[in-house]
């Protein structure tokens, strides 16, 4: 069975926080955004975990 692909969290509003050096649409760094391409499944899922992590941190 193949494993399906991990979704890219990105929702087309790329503005970098100067800040916090995240982007405001998705919560990656830039050298996330750069790799995403690169990087495996597990790693793409570690990614989007840690980008919900932040987003939740926003927030609270």
């Amino acid at each position: 069975m193949v494993e399906a692909e991990v979704q890219s969290p990105c929702i087309g509003v790329c503005s970098m926080d100067d800040s916090t050096g995240l982007c405001l649409g998705c919560y990656r760094t830039m050298d996330e955004i750069q790799q995403w391409w690169d990087l495996g499944n597990a790693q793409k899922q570690a990614v989007v975990d840690l980008a919900s992590e932040r987003e939740s941190q926003q927030f609270n």
